[in-house]
C-alpha cells in the first residue's frame, strides 16, 4: 500500500523553525511541494488528511528521538517503549517531562538533565541513573563509519542536543496520536503498517538521510549557509531525475536559491532531504534499515532507512 500522503518534518523546539516538506500521491508516483510551515501540531494529521487525492495512509516522519535506550528501560521496571507511552507524565511519572535543574534531581523518572548550562557535566546524568555513556544510545545512535552520531536522548544542552525536541514532540505528536497510529517499528514493518493503518509515524534524521540519498560531504559544506545548500542542491537535482515516479516541478524554485536566504533556509533543505529519503524507502528503493528483534521493537526504536 503506497501512501496517500508522505510528510516528513524538521523538528525544533522553537515551533518557528518547524518546516515540513510533502508529497502526495498521483497514481503510482509522488507529486513534491515546497518546504511549507508545521503550523499547529494540534491538527496537523486533520490539515494532512484533506491533501490526499487518492486513498490510502499518511505516513509521517519526525526528526526527533522515538524510543528509549534498553538499558534505560529496563530501570523503568515497564515492559516496552509502548508501555512507557500509556504512563509518561501520569502518576509516578509525572515529573517525565520537567528537566531536572540540579545534579539531585536526576532520576529514573526525571532523567532529563540540565535545565540550564552552569557547572553541569554529562557525568551527572551518569551517575544519577546508574548507567554509562553506551547505556545512555540507542543502537540507531552509536558510532559507525562516515556517520553523523545523534546526541544522548537525556542530555539537553548544547547545539546539537536532541532532548528538548524529543518532549516536545512526544507531548504534541506522539501521546496525544498514540491510539490511533502505528508507530514504526514498535508495531511492525512499515508496509505491514501502511497496509494496515490509516497514520504511521517513523523517526527520522536528516544527517543520515544526506548519505541515504547521496548527498557528498566532502568538500566541506555547511547547511546553514545558502551558497553551502546551492552546492548540494546539485544532488537533489541529480536524485530526481532518476526518480521517473516523483514531480519535483513545485520544488524547483526552492532547488535553484538554495532554499532562501533566511535562516529558515536549513531547516528547508533538511525537511526536503528527508522527504526524499522516505521516498526511497517507500518505493523499496532503500530497505527500512530496522533490525526486527529485540530490543528495537520493543524499547529503542530506528531511524527510517538507516543501515
Amino acid at each position: 500500500m503506497l501512501p496517500a500522503i508522505i510528510a516528513h518534518c524538521d523538528w525544533s523546539i522553537d515551533a518557528r523553525k518547524r518546516w515540513m516538506a510533502v508529497a502526495i500521491r498521483e497514481g503510482g508516483g509522488y507529486r513534491l511541494a515546497a518546504p511549507e510551515p508545521v503550523g499547529n501540531t494540534a491538527d496537523l494529521i486533520e490539515r494532512l488528511a484533506p491533501r490526499a487525492t487518492e486513498a490510502g495512509p499518511l505516513l509521517l516522519g519526525f526528526d526527533f528521538p522515538i524510543g528509549l535506550p534498553v538499558a534505560y528501560g529496563v530501570l523503568t521496571g515497564l515492559a516496552s517503549f509502548r508501555h512507557f507511552l500509556d504512563v509518561a507524565g501520569e502518576g509516578d511519572w509525572a515529573d517525565w517531562f520537567r528537566v531536572a535543574a540540579v545534579r539531585q534531581e536526576i532520576s529514573v523518572s526525571r532523567p532529563f538533565y540540565p535545565a540550564r548550562p552552569g557547572g553541569t557535566l554529562r557525568s551527572h546524568l551518569f551517575t544519577g541513573l546508574g548507567l554509562d555513556a553506551a547505556d545512555l544510545l540507542r543502537q540507531c545512535e552509536r558510532p559507525a563509519p562516515g556517520r553523523a552520531t545523534p546526541a544522548m536522548l537525556f542530555w539537553t544542552l548544547g547545539g546539537n542536543q536532541v532532548g528538548k525536541a524529543a518532549i516536545t514532540g512526544w507531548r504534541e505528536i506522539i501521546l496525544p496520536n498514540r491510539n490511533r497510529i502505528g508507530l514504526w517499528p514498535f508495531d511492525g514493518t512499515l508496509s505491514g503498517l501502511l497496509a494496515e493503518k490509516a497514520i504511521v509515524i517513523a523517526e527520522t534524521y536528516p544527517g543520515d538521510a544526506y548519505g541515504q540519498i547521496g548527498i557528498a560531504r566532502q568538500p566541506v559544506w555547511s547547511k546553514r549557509k545558502q551558497e553551502g545548500r546551492l552546492r548540494a542542491t546539485g544532488f537533489l537535482h541529480r536524485w530526481i531525475a532518476g526518480r521517473t515516479r516523483v514531480n519535483a516541478s513545485a520544488l524547483l524554485p526552492s532547488l535553484a536559491d538554495g532554499f532562501g536566504v533566511d535562516a529558515a533556509g536549513e531547516d528547508r533543505f533538511d525537511c526536503t532531504v528527508g522527504l526524499l529519503a522516505m521516498i526511497d524507502v517507500v518505493f523499496g528503493a532503500r530497505p527500512e534499515g530496522a533490525p526486527l528483534p529485540a530490543p528495537v521493537t520493543t524499547w529503542e526504536g530506528w531511524i527510517l532507512g538507516r543501515a
